[in-house]
C-alpha cells in the first residue's frame, strides 16, 4: 500500500476528524506507484458503500426539441431589454458557469470577469454550472425548485404555476428551470424599459404569456416550436413548452458519464492515478461524501457549512443584507443560512466555489471545512482580498455567531491537514469527463431574432 493510501486508511480505522502532524507529499514518488488490484477494490467497495454512484446516462431527446431549447438558451429575446440570454452566466467558454463569485445579470456588458454592470450591481448568488442537470431533483442554492415528492414538482411559483406547463414537461425538475429566471428583474426582466419591467411581480403567468407573444412575433421560432411538438399548434403552446425545451438541449448537450470516477466505479482499476485513488480514499473517510454522494456527489440536501456571507444578500437579518438560504423559503430559524449540497461533478472547471464564490480555488473551500468556525472567523483576512474589490467592501462581519448557531454537527469537530484538503482536490479532478474541458460547440452561431450572441 502506498503511503498516501496509507494515511487514508488510518482515517477510516481510527476516526477521521482528529489531528494529526503528518501527511504524506502528493507529489512523493512513492505515491505514484501503481496501484495494487486490493487497494483499488477496497476504495472501490468504501465509495459504493458510501452511496458514490456513476452518472447514468442522459434521457432519449428529440433532435427538434433540443435544437428549439439551444435557440432559446442563447437568445436575448427572453430578456426584458434584449441585453442578456440565460447562458450569458453559463457560457460554454467557462464550463457553463461565468466564473465569478457572484453572478451579474441584466443591464450589463461582457463575459466572466470581464462583465461589468453599470451601477455594480450583483445578483446575490454564484452562477452554479449545468452539467447533468438530469439527475437532481432539487435545484436553485436554496431548494425553491424541487421535484419528485408527493405533490409533483414545487416551484417558486406555487399555485401560480399552471397544470398545463406541468403535462409538457419531460425531464422532471430541470423542465421547469427555464420560468424563473426570466421573471427575475435582477438576472433577466430589468426594472423598466420594455413591457415585461411593468408586468407585478406577483403574475408570473402575465410575464410568460408577453414572452409567447414575443416569440410568435419570429416566424422562425413558431416553425421551430411545431417541429419540436409534432401535432401542436403554436397558437395553443405556453412557455412550459419553451421552459421543456431548453431542458431538453441541457440534457442532451450537457450530460457527462465517463469521467474516470465512473470508469473506476464500473471497474477499470487503472482509471484514477495512485494519487486520485488516495484522494478518494480520504474523501470517504472524513465523512465528505454523507453529504456529497449520488451520481453528482450531492444529497441534494441542505447545509449550514460556515460560510462567510459575502455580496448585497437576499434582504435578511436585521439590515436585510444577510442570505438566510434555505430558512428564506422555509421560513424555519434552524434552516438558516444552509445551503444546498453543491455537485461535484467537473468541480474543478467552475471556480470560484461557494454559494457566494466565497473561494477562488477548491483547495481552500475543502481546507475551510476543517476548523470552520476559526476560518469563518478569519475569512474576511485570509480571502477578502482574493474577492474582486466592488466584494471586499460587502463581507458581512455582524452575523458570524447567528451562522455558527446552525452550524451543521457534521463539521462543528473536523479537523484535518491541509495537504489533505490538497489530496482530495487531486481526486475531484477524476470528477471531470474531458469532453466536459470544451464545450463551445454548444454555442450557436445565431438565433432566430437575429440578436447578438454573447
Amino acid at each position: 500500500m502506498n503511503r498516501r493510501l496509507l494515511v487514508a486508511a488510518t482515517l477510516l480505522c481510527v476516526g477521521a476528524c482528529s489531528d494529526r502532524s503528518t501527511s504524506a507529499d502528493p507529489l512523493d514518488p512513492v505515491a505514484a506507484a501503481a496501484i495494487s488490484p486490493d487497494d483499488a477494490a477496497r476504495v472501490r467497495a468504501a465509495a459504493i458503500s458510501a452511496g458514490l454512484l456513476p452518472m447514468p446516462p442522459a434521457p432519449a431527446v428529440r433532435p427538434a426539441l433540443s435544437d428549439l431549447g439551444q435557440a432559446l438558451l442563447f437568445d436575448p429575446v427572453l430578456s426584458g431589454n434584449h441585453d442578456i440570454s440565460c447562458m450569458t452566466c453559463h457560457h460554454p467558454s467557462l464550463a457553463t458557469a461565468d466564473g465569478r463569485a457572484l453572478a451579474i445579470g441584466q443591464g450589463a456588458s461582457g463575459l466572466g470577469a470581464a462583465r461589468v454592470h453599470p451601477d455594480g450591481a450583483f445578483i446575490p448568488r454564484n452562477a452554479p454550472p449545468m452539467f447533468n442537470l438530469h439527475v437532481p431533483d432539487t435545484m436553485f442554492w436554496d431548494g425553491r425548485l424541487h421535484g419528485g415528492g408527493p405533490k409533483g414538482t414545487l416551484t417558486p411559483a406555487g399555485n401560480q404555476l399552471p397544470a398545463a406547463f406541468a403535462r409538457v414537461f419531460e425531464f422532471g425538475p430541470i423542465s421547469a428551470l427555464g420560468l424563473f429566471p426570466v421573471t427575475s428583474r435582477e438576472e433577466m426582466r430589468a426594472f423598466g424599459g420594455n413591457e415585461l419591467a411593468e408586468i407585478r411581480d406577483e403574475t408570473p403567468k402575465i410575464i410568460w404569456r408577453e414572452l409567447m407573444d414575443r416569440l410568435g412575433e419570429i416566424p422562425e421560432y413558431v416553425e421551430m416550436f411545431e417541429a419540436a411538438y409534432p401535432g401542436t399548434t403554436f397558437e395553443s403552446m405556453n412557455f412550459g413548452h419553451a421552459s421543456n425545451a431548453m431542458a431538453a438541449f441541457m440534457v442532451s448537450a450537457m450530460v457527462f458519464d465517463d469521467a474516470p470516477w465512473d470508469r473506476f466505479l464500473r471497474g477499470d482499476d487503472d482509471a484514477l492515478t495512485a494519487e486520485q485513488l488516495a484522494g478518494a480514499e480520504l474523501f470517504t473517510g472524513l465523512g465528505c461524501a454523507v453529504c456529497h454522494a449520488g451520481p453528482t456527489l450531492s444529497d441534494g440536501l441542505f447545509h449550514n457549512v460556515a460560510l462567510a456571507q459575502v455580496g448585497p444578500g437576499q434582504g435578511d437579518g436585521p439590515f436585510g443584507d444577510d442570505d438566510f438560504g434555505r430558512g428564506k423559503i422555509t421560513g424555519v430559524a434552524a434552516d438558516r443560512y444552509t445551503f444546498r449540497t453543491a455537485p461535484l461533478r467537473g468541480v474543478e472547471l467552475t471556480a470560484p466555489y461557494g454559494h457566494a464564490g466565497q473561494f477562488a480555488e477548491l483547495v481552500d473551500f475543502i481546507d475551510h471545512y476543517s476548523d470552520s468556525e476559526a476560518k469563518l472567523r478569519a475569512f474576511a483576512a485570509t480571502h477578502g482580498p482574493s474577492l474582486e474589490p466592488l466584494l471586499q467592501t460587502q463581507i458581512l462581519d455582524h452575523n458570524l455567531d447567528a451562522i455558527l448557531e446552525t452550524r451543521s454537527p457534521l463539521i462543528e469537530n473536523l479537523s484535518f491537514e491541509r495537504a489533505d484538503a490538497e489530496s482530495i482536490a487531486i481526486f475531484l479532478a477524476a470528477l471531470t469527463d474531458d469532453r466536459s474541458r470544451n464545450v463551445m460547440h454548444m454555442l450557436p452561431t445565431r438565433v432566430p431574432s437575429g440578436l447578438p450572441v454573447d
